[in-house]
């Protein structure tokens, strides 16, 4: 019987203006550690991010979830991006000593992993060795652009995108290119008939249980191709 990963709720002191509640959970053979920041509209208990910590657990990825101050404070406005930057640093730092030598990835669902490598642009992350985007919000819905990824030339650690291929906020054709230009550093794993939500139609065959397990198995495949 496989035992289920420890899950921790508490709080993250730093250099943020305000206390962070966070989400620590460990499965119990642990091989690596993922930073998993929320989406603009929705926080760190969102089913979609229980989820995917869930997957994760069961390929042996912990995870650490926590709230940006806004949405501690129960605003729907997104923070600035220097106030996003902080959390993210506070929470990686809080990773890197609750994993002690286990391999640190950070990013998260679309805001959450949009803020996460512009953090690292500016000054990397301590540790972070590599950054997971799930959605990356490439352009605000019906205005296409790539203004949002030019950041990432400044990312020198690998980046995986993991990118619904109906997905309004990130336009196949127009993140494509993004991705060539970044070269070896990126990595683009497609999932069929998602949106940007990784919701799929039923007409597709497939569930969003389905495609969370794609969504886990695209993560955990990508940390061993890359750092085994």
């Amino acid at each position: 019987m496989t035992r289920a990963p420890t899950t921790e709720l508490f709080k993250i002191e730093g250099d943020s203006a305000m206390p962070l509640s966070a989400i620590w959970m460990k499965p119990v053979n642990t091989r690596a550690c993922l930073v998993l920041a929320h989406g603009a509209g929705a926080g760190m208990t969102h089913p979609f991010m229980e989820q995917v910590a869930t997957g994760l657990a069961a390929h042996g990825m912990a995870t650490l979830r926590f709230q940006f101050p806004y949405m501690e404070k129960g605003s729907k406005r997104p923070d600035q991006p220097a106030v996003a930057h902080a959390a993210i640093r506070d929470a990686a730092a809080e990773a890197r000593r609750r994993g002690g030598k286990l391999p640190l990835f950070a990013g998260g669902k679309s805001f959450g992993g949009r803020m996460t490598s512009q953090a690292q642009a500016l000054a990397p992350l301590d540790g972070v060795r590599g950054i997971v985007f799930l959605g990356f919000p490439l352009h605000p819905a019906g205005k296409p652009s790539v203004v949002r990824a030019e950041h990432l030339d400044a990312v020198r650690v690998p980046m995986l995108f993991v990118q619904g291929t109906r997905d309004k906020l990130a336009e196949p054709e127009l993140l494509a290119p993004v991705i060539r230009k970044l070269g070896k550093r990126a990595t683009l794993h497609p999932i069929a008939d998602a949106d940007h939500a990784f919701h799929v139609p039923a007409r597709s065959g497939r569930r969003d249980g389905d495609v969370i397990g794609e969504i886990c198995g695209a993560v955990a495949d990508w940390v061993d191709a890359k750092f085994s």
